[in-house]
């Protein structure tokens, strides 16, 4: 398959879907976390498919690659975030599984997409 646009790539699709859980088990966060750690980690996650996007519109395939390292960054920043979350207990302990196993599957993706083009 073609990839036309950064819609087609699943590593972005799959950061989306990251994106919505991560959205959702902060919610469940303390209030007094919505401008801490809950907004670093929406921030982080957002990076994800953002950069891919951006990367992908460049059309260079350098600045492409860029673009993806930086996914990537984000990605080990988010798993940071997140064991810190898990270690004071906020949110729904058992979401965690689900969303680090999805992200563990997103850098493995970026890592070989990354390798591909080179």
């Amino acid at each position: 398959m073609q990839v036309k646009t950064y819609k087609d790539l699943i590593v972005w699709q799959k950061s989306m879907e990251l994106a919505t859980l991560i959205y959702n088990l902060t919610k469940e966060f303390p209030r007094d976390e919505v401008y801490g750690l809950s907004s670093q980690i929406k921030r982080a996650v957002i990076a994800i498919p953002s950069n891919i996007a951006e990367g992908q519109r460049r059309k260079g395939t350098k600045e492409f690659i860029q673009f993806l390292h930086i996914s990537y960054g984000s990605g080990a920043e988010l798993e940071t975030q997140l064991e810190l979350a898990k270690r004071l207990s906020f949110g729904n302990l058992n979401s965690y599984t689900v969303i680090e196993n999805l992200l563990n599957e997103i850098m493995r993706m970026l890592n070989k997409l990354i390798y591909s083009l080179h």
